[in-house]
């Protein structure tokens, strides 16, 4: 894919994921124009002011989601979108019901329906391993997203926009990480866990922006790009960020998991092992995607869950873990 010629708009793209895909586009891949999508003028003007995003080839666009027209003149020219703007914190969704139902729901609808008026070629859907089993409603949002954008090749026919997601797990250093939360608290000497059985799937936003730029490059429409991560223990966590405090355990809080699933058991049936990620592939297809006829599929059996894959985290891994964030 020659990026150089493409105009590339990012939802959400003042958050932290979009701020890393922003500066990676420019540094490494240099397209004709990024498109930086958000509701937040003093964001978009700090990103611009003091963050190191006053590039040639950046616009910026203050618009919400929710808004369909907006989008639909944002998308005019535009080849590819990356949709990462959604309402995320659990417990304000929870508390919130139809704000994150407006956001995370009718905003997906409004993405589909404005990129198919634009005619754009790609777009790409950032989802959660909370859209697997949700157990809230921040969760079941994005489930919901997950089928809208999987299913909306159907509008197409196989002609653009081609519609696909990426699912991953907790971002190091993201807004309402752990990490920075613990760096905090360590300075009164004690900390809080909600429970020290608890196991989650950690990602850097390298590897996030990486598992996007390539799954734009390889979409072929209806795709669920889900990466090979690795997990880790809570307590591990809080050995190398506050070894020497106090840990409070304070149960586990409305709508939260003792442990993640990136895949579940009913999708190990039409997922392929695609060397460095697995890519569950739609069920109910009415477009043609031969792109993934000779992928290696997984065992109907298998399942991916943050206290059962086997794939821990070590020591020097949290460590570097943190480093990158207080270094960032």
């Amino acid at each position: 894919m020659d990026w150089s010629n493409k105009t590339i708009l990012v939802t959400g793209g003042t958050g932290s994921f979009g701020r890393k895909f922003v500066s990676t586009m420019l540094e490494r891949f240099k397209p004709k124009k990024v498109i930086v999508f958000s509701r937040d003028e003093l964001k978009q003007h700090e990103m611009r002011t003091t963050g190191g995003f006053d590039h040639p080839s950046l616009r910026y666009f203050i618009g919400d989601v929710r808004d369909g027209e907006r989008l639909r003149r944002a998308m005019h020219g535009v080849d590819v979108v990356v949709h990462a703007a959604a309402l995320k914190q659990v417990v304000a969704c929870e508390y919130n019901p139809l704000e994150a139902v407006k956001t995370n729901v009718d905003g997906a609808k409004n993405i589909i329906d404005a990129a198919i008026d634009a005619r754009v070629a790609k777009v790409l859907a950032l989802s959660t391993d909370k859209a697997v089993s949700p157990v809230n409603l921040y969760g079941a949002t994005k489930l919901v997203a997950e089928k809208l954008f999987v299913q909306a090749n159907s509008y197409v026919g196989g002609d653009v926009p081609k519609f696909a997601c990426v699912r991953y797990g907790n971002v190091v250093g993201s807004r309402g990480s752990v990490v920075p939360v613990f760096l905090e608290q360590r300075k009164t000497g004690r900390v809080t866990v909600t429970d020290k059985r608890m196991t989650r799937f950690w990602i850097t936003l390298d590897q996030g922006v990486k598992l996007v730029t390539d799954g734009i490059e390889q979409m072929n429409g209806g795709e669920i790009f889900v990466p090979k991560i690795t997990s880790m223990n809570i307590m591990d966590l809080v050995k190398i960020v506050a070894p020497d405090c106090k840990v409070d355990e304070v149960g586990i809080r409305p709508g939260e998991k003792l442990h993640e699933a990136l895949l579940s058991d009913e999708e190990a049936t039409h997922t392929v092992d695609a060397g460095d990620k697995y890519v569950v592939l739609p069920v109910a297809q009415s477009w043609t995607n031969n792109a993934w006829n000779n992928a290696k599929k997984v065992s109907p059996e298998f399942r991916y869950v943050s206290n059962l894959d086997g794939n821990w985290m070590t020591e020097e891994d949290l460590r570097a873990m943190v480093r990158s964030y207080e270094t960032a």
